[in-house]
């Protein structure tokens, strides 16, 4: 087991590292991505294929004081319709330039919130989409709900409209960090919501849940997941809070001297891993836990997971698309990424043009650097033998990377032949190890702690 002491040494307490959703991470992303090669990469994709599209809705009726996410707040639903037609509007874009027969593979609605769409309006949007991309076979359909802005209507919608994975955010069930943070949503009414999702033969649920608010401690952290378990999820994501008031002004009204300790954000993320272990949920990477019998756990043990923006996915397509103001789209070329105003986004596509802002197009070494790092996130190990079959890369220069690695965590890592590998005892390590393989300056992008 290692120290704290040699953690201290290795810099963990102290590290501001990215949570690598994404390599290059999107502080690094320029404006050299047009809408014009955004189109061109759309006009790639080939007739026949499986994509993922992430749907973006910012608007939010609360703008909760934790949250570091790309959202605005409204009081009214006529900023909500008008940016429904925009969406509307930016599917049929996509329907002009996709190839015949693409199908989804995933679906996800985000934000935001986007349960503040009325059941009509979701319909409405539903509809849309699916009638330019279609649910493949096994397809997911996932929508972030909040319990606090969501009725039977609403489920009835998303139900009927083909959603099988409701995500909920919980975030902490304690009444004073939600005073703190500015989120208010009792056990009850969250328990509600998931009796309703269950009701409709919702298949699979997640829930988020944070370590190292204000005023959390290992008693807090303990009830708030307990009760958490006692809605049996079948994916938790257990995210540590990212205190960014530079980037998020909003949180600004946290007091920072409530944070816990980065010592004690380290024992906070302890204490909840070792009760979703104790109750027998798989662990997926460093944030992630599933049942056994989830996709995340299944595609843990066939080495098909994957890392996304959304976190741990078992998703296998080539191809993202994200629509929605900010929304950020993945393909094999590289990463556009959507004009974040909305303003900016809806004039776009109301001018009949999309709204690439910027992004970033693949160089060879992006693409091996990248599943460096994957591998790590999500395997904690890295095959030699996968990475020499797949990139133009040398035995010699492979293993010097492995070993530079290895030097620089005090020889915790385990490094062979066959590749490198993150014992357990070192596991905390995974990001600041994933940096060692990140070719960019990282200096100035203001990430979130280690832990």
């Amino acid at each position: 087991m290692i120290k704290n002491s040699q953690l201290e040494r290795l810099g963990l307490f102290d590290a501001k590292v990215p949570r690598y959703t994404s390599y290059p991470t999107a502080p690094h992303f320029k404006n050299d991505v047009t809408p014009e090669l955004f189109g061109a990469w759309l006009d790639a994709v080939p007739a026949g294929s499986s994509v993922s599209l992430y749907v973006h809705v910012p608007f939010c009726r609360r703008l909760c004081w934790f949250c570091a996410c790309r959202t605005q707040g409204t009081q009214s639903d006529a900023p909500v319709a008008a940016y429904l037609e925009t969406l509307k509007a930016e599917i049929a874009l996509l329907a002009a330039r996709l190839p015949e027969g693409v199908t989804l593979s995933r679906l996800h609605w985000g934000g935001g919130t986007p349960t503040l769409l009325s059941a009509a309006m979701m319909q409405e949007l539903a509809e849309t989409i699916l009638s330019v991309l279609p649910m493949g076979p096994g397809a997911e359909f996932s929508v972030e709900i909040d319990p606090n802005e969501i009725d039977e209507a609403r489920l009835d919608a998303l139900s009927g409209a083909g959603m099988n994975r409701a995500s909920i955010g919980v975030q902490d069930f304690d009444d004073r960090i939600q005073q703190t943070i500015g989120r208010i949503q009792s056990y009850d009414r969250t328990r509600d919501v998931v009796e309703m999702i269950r009701d409709r033969a919702i298949g699979s649920l997640n829930a988020d849940i944070l370590y190292g608010l204000p005023h959390q401690t290992k008693a807090r952290m303990t009830e708030s997941v307990q009760k958490l378990l006692s809605l049996n999820p079948d994916r938790v994501a257990l995210y540590g809070y990212a205190h960014v008031p530079w980037m998020a002004k909003r949180q600004q009204l946290i007091p920072s001297d409530a944070l816990p300790t980065p010592q004690q954000r380290l024992d906070l993320y302890d204490t909840a891993r070792r009760l979703f272990l104790w109750d027998n949920y798989a662990e997926i990477g460093i944030d992630h836990f599933a049942t056994r019998d989830d996709g995340l756990s299944h595609a843990l043990q066939a080495g098909r997971l994957r890392r996304n923006f959304q976190g741990y996915t078992d998703d296998q397509s080539d191809v993202l698309i994200g629509i929605g103001a900010s929304s950020i789209s993945r393909f094999p070329q590289g990463y556009a990424q959507n004009a974040p105003a909305t303003s900016a986004h809806t004039a776009a596509i109301r001018n009949g043009e999309f709204s690439t802002a910027r992004g970033h197009q693949f160089k060879e070494e992006d693409k091996l650097r990248g599943r460096l790092i994957e591998a790590l996130m999500c395997d904690f190990r890295i095959s030699a033998a996968e990475i020499l079959a797949e990139f133009d890369i040398t035995a010699a220069d492979l293993q010097a990377m492995f070993n530079d690695a290895k030097t620089a965590f005090d020889g915790l890592l385990q490094v062979s032949e066959e590749g490198l590998s993150i014992p357990p005892e070192a596991r905390s390590l995974t990001r600041m190890v994933a940096r060692r393989f990140d070719a960019y300056d990282l200096s100035k992008a203001g990430h979130s702690s280690a832990i």
